[in-house]
């Protein structure tokens, strides 16, 4: 078995063409989306129209819960400026997903944590806001009860694969379309992705273990870099051009 998993694609259409079009160059049209879809200052309209065109097994981030569940008003400034591209088709099929799936019959999927969608799972933050692999035994503790070989995360950006004592196998493939973003919740931080890349996974069962291969992909995020800056958001805009926030 083998097939792809994506995640947090935050409106950017073209990181998203470029990973589907270096997907189906692996000669894998199995996907798998781990949400946080569509916010951000980007383009989440054509976004939308894309993922509703792909047969993709898909589970619904925190994000695209902020664009379902608030009104535009009270909502984060990236939220309501893609919840301003959006049609009421993509709005509907939000209402779609689901928290949580399984896919193949073995393979756990989640947008952040199995309880939580806003909680970093494999990583944490210390109190002067740097991110760390969380130790392995707080790992176990959230990943209690979900009892499948393979489990599949984002919500951090950040690529990693972790072993469990036990031998199951929990992957977070990466973003799509945001490389860098800060946020001010446990505490203050940044993650960067130090490249501006679109980030995905590939996940092969080989005999009885499952192995992930992490891919990276040009686009041309100089360009969604300029709209960024155009829709007046330099953080995002530094994020996109070099992975980095300065």
């Amino acid at each position: 078995m083998r097939f792809a998993a994506i995640a947090d694609i935050h409106g950017n259409h073209l990181a998203l063409e470029a990973v589907l079009a270096d997907i189906r160059s692996q000669g894998i049209s199995d996907i798998v989306n781990l949400g946080d879809c569509f916010s951000g200052p980007l383009t989440a309209g054509k976004t939308a129209d894309l993922l509703l065109g792909l047969d993709a097994m898909t589970v619904r981030g925190n994000h695209d819960r902020y664009l379902i569940d608030r009104a535009p008003e009270a909502m984060h400034v990236s939220d309501r400026a893609a919840h301003s591209e959006l049609a009421e088709r993509h709005l509907e099929w939000l209402r779609g997903l689901s928290f949580s799936a399984v896919h193949l019959g073995e393979v756990y999927l989640c947008h952040a944590t199995p309880a939580n969608d806003n909680v970093y799972w494999l990583e944490s933050v210390s109190a002067d806001g740097q991110v760390y692999l969380r130790p392995l035994e707080e790992i176990e503790a959230l990943a209690a009860g979900i009892d499948f070989p393979l489990i599949l995360c984002g919500h951090t950006h950040i690529p990693r694969a972790v072993r469990l004592s036990d031998g199951r196998l929990i992957v977070n493939p990466g973003s799509v379309g945001c490389p860098a973003y800060d946020d001010d919740l446990p505490f203050y931080h940044k993650v960067e992705a130090g490249h501006p890349f679109a980030s995905y996974a590939i996940l092969e069962k080989v005999g009885d273990h499952w192995l992930p291969v992490f891919r990276q992909v040009a686009y041309d995020h100089m360009g969604m870099a300029k709209l960024a800056a155009e829709n007046g958001r330099a953080e995002w805009a530094s994020g996109l051009a070099t992975g980095w926030l300065r």
